[in-house]
Order: C-alpha cells, then structure tokens, then sequence
C-alpha cells in the first residue's frame, strides 16, 4: 500500500532504499512538499532543521598564565543545501538534539582553549568581539563537514576564577572612575547649592514683589473705598450748592423783577407828578414873560392878556394827562429835562400858533372868541 507523506516546515524527510540523484547520496532528501512512499520497500526518517542551543563552560590559560572561566552559548543547525542534510543525517538521525549539542560543545571548546591561550587577559577583556570572531572563523569548517551551520557564537562571561587580576586591572580605571565620579559629585552638590540659593533669591525677590503688589494693591483699595465713602456726602453738597445757586439766581431775578414793580408803582409816578409840577412852574413862569412882552405891545396886550389867561388852563390839562400818564423816563433826570423840554417847546409853539390866528382879527377891530383845545378865549 501506498503512503504520501509530508515533512514539516522545519524538518527534512530521508527516504532510503531508494536511489537519490544527488551525487550518489545514500537517500532521497525532501524538503518542503510531500512525497509517495512505496511500504516495505522504502523507509522513513525525519531530521529536524531547527535552531539549537549549546552552552559551553571552559576553563581556559591565557598567554600569561592566567586561569580563566569563559562561558558562552552557540546557536546552530542543519543547513539547509542537501550535502548538509546527508551529512547530519548520517550523524544525529537517531540522537539529533543531544548529539548535535555535545559534538558542537566539543568543536568550539577545542577552538577556544587555543585562541585564549594566544591572548592576553588585557586583549580578552578589551577584544572579546575579536575573541569571539576568530572562534567562529576556526570552527565553521568543522561545524560545515557534518552538517551544522552556525547562526551565532556568544561570549557570555569571563572571570579570574577569583585570582583578583581582572580586579587589579580595574582599579585604576575604578579609581579614576571614582575620583571624576567625586569631582562630578562635588561640582554637581555646588552646582546644586548654587541652584538652590538663586532658588532662595528668586523666591525671596518674588516675595518682596508679591509684598510690594500687595500693598499698591491694598492702598488702591483703601483710597477707592475711602473715595466711595465720600461720593454719597460729596453728591449731597453738590446738590446743595447747585439748590443754593439756584435759589440765589431765583432770589435775584425776584428782586429784580421787586425792582421793576417799585420803579413802576412808585418812582414812575413820582417822576411825572414832579414832571407835573416843573411844568407848571415853567409855564407859570413862560405866562410872566409873555405877559411883560404883551404889556410892551400896545396893540396886542388885550389878546396876550387872553392867551395869559387861557395858558394855565392849557397847561395845567397837560400836566393832568401827564399825570395819569404811565411813563417811563430813560436816562434819569436827563430824560425828565428832555421831556420838560419838550413840553415847553410845545406850549411855545402853541401859543405863537393861537397869536398868529387870533392876532389878524384883533388888528382889525374885530371881537369873538375862539376855542382853543377846550379853552375860551375873548376878543378885546
């Protein structure tokens, strides 16, 4: 009966009892897809290619005789072309894992002890990338004939077996590591006080601000409390100066207008009353006059002795409207002067008018008489 059969990502299968194309190889190698197998008249096998892990612990003599521990991890595997699958799978088919570690231990052990004897500790401890590259470089022929490749080769640790010679390599370097680490401690504690202090300083100025803030803060404050304290008196007095300055100006205008009425009621009146009377003794006075000049003249003396007569009773009904006039007299007693004046100068002008009317019928020997503003005057 027939079988196919499938190897894993990571295996290689091994048919033998059949014959390989590939250089006489004593089996079929199948890596990657299946494959019909023949029962009874074939076999087989896996050989698994995945990574594996070797540790090695060796104690190793440098060049100066010094004992040394190495310790270091080898990552390997089968490779991956058909020469090196024969070639581990003639080896490890039965014991992979186990065999492959401990045949790889041997190899690089072996390569290690020699190079560590050829170095220095000095050189280990400073080249261990070197170390281990030359240790690597020496082992892959080896590691290729049966069949392994090496991904990576590590140096874990290396140690005096507790001699102290590492140690004594490392104090000076440890010594001077100190001494800077000291002075960077130093520098850094007085780079740190100073922070510190100029910390101090600053908090302490920005408190004397604060403070300073504070108290042009608080005085502003104060004054505009103070000032909204005084605004409700402040705008009492105004008003009451403003009431007191209007009542002055009402007070004024009152005694203003008091004047007015006092003028009206009683100076005016007064004023005419005198105007009245200087009138009256002026025209009494004008009659006197006008009385010696008719006297002078013979011929008119009957009709100047009429108007004498009839003057008063003119002048006296002038004064009487001027008296119940309501007159108002500008410029004091020069505005009464110059309505004396012309009251005068009226009656004058009056008085020719009635000469010079009356004065042809009395040259002519007539007689009558004549109304002149309400008064009688009678022919001579």
């Amino acid at each position: 009966m027939l079988g196919y059969y499938v190897p894993e990502p990571d295996e290689a299968m091994l048919i033998s009892g059949a014959k390989s194309d590939f250089d006489d190889a004593p089996f079929v190698v199948v890596v990657g897809h299946g494959k019909w197998v023949m029962p009874f008249f074939r076999k087989v096998r896996f050989l698994s290619m995945a990574l594996h892990e070797a540790t090695i612990r060796e104690v190793c003599v440098t060049t100066q005789g010094i004992q040394l521990n190495v310790r270091a991890v080898i990552a390997h595997k089968v490779g991956n072309d058909v020469a090196s699958i024969v070639n581990a799978g003639q080896r490890f088919i039965s014991e992979q894992e186990n065999e492959m570690n401990q045949l790889t231990g041997q190899i690089f052990s072996g390569h290690l002890r020699s190079i560590v004897g050829s170095m220095t500790v000095e050189q280990i401890i400073r080249e261990r990338d070197t170390l281990a590259r030359q240790v690597l470089d020496a082992s892959k022929r080896e590691m290729g004939s049966i069949g392994l490749v090496v991904d990576s080769f590590q140096i874990q640790s290396i140690d005096d077996m507790d001699s102290g010679y590492i140690n004594a390599l490392a104090a000076p370097n440890i010594a001077k590591v100190q001494r800077e680490a000291a002075v960077e401690r130093a520098r850094a504690d007085q780079e740190s006080a100073k922070a510190q202090q100029e910390s101090l300083r600053n908090q302490a100025d920005y408190e004397r601000e604060t403070a300073i803030k504070r108290a042009a803060i608080k005085a502003e404050t104060d004054k505009a409390n103070a000032e909204a304290a005084q605004a409700g008196p402040l705008a009492q007095a105004r008003v009451n100066q403003e009431v007191i300055r209007e009542q002055s100006v009402l007070a004024q205008a009152q005694a203003e207008l008091r004047e007015q009425e006092l003028i009206s009621e009683v100076v005016k009146p007064a004023e005419a009353e005198a105007l009245r009377r200087q009138i009256i003794a002026e025209a009494e006075a004008k009659a006197v006059e006008i009385q010696s000049a008719a006297a002078a003249q013979h011929n008119r003396i009957a009709l100047d002795q009429q108007l004498i007569e009839a003057l008063p009773t003119l002048v006296g009904e002038v004064a009487k409207g001027l008296s119940t006039a309501n007159l108002t007299v500008y410029n004091g007693a020069e505005g009464v002067n110059e309505i004396m004046t012309g009251v005068i100068t009226q009656g004058a002008a009056l008085l020719r008018s009635l000469q010079d009317q009356v004065a042809p019928t009395v040259v002519d020997g007539s007689a009558g008489e004549q109304s002149v503003n309400g008064a009688t005057v009678g022919g001579v």
